[in-house]
C-alpha cells in the first residue's frame, strides 16, 4: 500500500490510529525503532520460538507460535488485499480453505508491544485480524505497517497533515 495513493481521509484516520499506537509506545521514535528493527530481523520475528522479540526501544510479545508456513500465507493474503481489497478474491476452493485455516489460527493471536521503561508510556495490544466471518475478514493496518509495510509508510502517516 502506498500512502500517497490514499483518500484524504484514509490519511487522515491512518495518522491518527498510528499517532495514538505511538503516544503509548512513548512517541514516534520508539514506532519507527520498532519497524526498523523487525526489518534488520535475520528471520521474521514473529517465527521466533519463544515468542518475544526485543528491539531497542522495548518488547513485542505474543500468545500464540506462528509457523513460517503460516507468515507466507500471511503475506500472500496481505498481498491479494491490497491488489484486490479482499483476502479471499481470485482464489480457488483450495486455497480458500488453506487461507481460511490460517485466518482461524492467528485469530486468537494479541501481540502486546511494550517500551523498556514504563515511563515512556503503556504499551499496546493489537490483534492480526480486525474483522473476521466466513466471507470477508480484514487484516489490521497496524500490525501490516509494523511488519510488513515498508518504514516510509509509517513516517507519512506519522507526520501528515491536513
Amino acid at each position: 500500500m502506498k500512502f500517497i495513493d490514499l483518500t484524504q481521509e484514509q490519511k487522515e484516520a491512518i495518522h491518527q490510529i498510528l499517532n495514538t499506537y505511538a503516544t503509548q509506545l512513548g512517541g514516534k521514535n520508539f514506532l519507527l525503532h520498532l519497524i526498523e528493527d523487525v526489518k534488520k530481523a535475520p528471520e521474521h520475528p514473529l517465527t521466533l520460538k519463544e515468542k518475544h522479540f526485543s528491539f531497542s526501544k522495548g518488547f513485542v510479545t505474543w500468545n500464540k507460535a506462528i509457523y513460517k508456513e503460516t507468515l507466507e500465507l500471511l503475506l500472500n493474503a496481505i498481498l491479494r488485499e491490497e491488489r484486490e481489497g479482499d483476502i479471499f478474491a481470485t482464489l480457488k476452493p483450495k486455497e480458500k480453505k488453506r487461507v481460511e485455516n490460517m485466518l482461524k489460527t492467528l485469530s486468537p493471536v494479541l501481540l502486546e508491544v511494550k517500551p523498556k521503561n514504563m515511563k515512556d508510556g503503556e504499551g499496546f495490544k493489537l490483534s492480526i485480524i480486525e474483522r473476521e466471518d466466513s466471507s470477508d475478514a480484514h487484516l489490521s493496518l497496524v500490525f501490516k505497517a509494523l511488519f510488513f509495510y515498508p518504514i516510509d509508510f509509517t513516517k507519512k502517516a506519522l507526520s501528515y497533515a491536513s
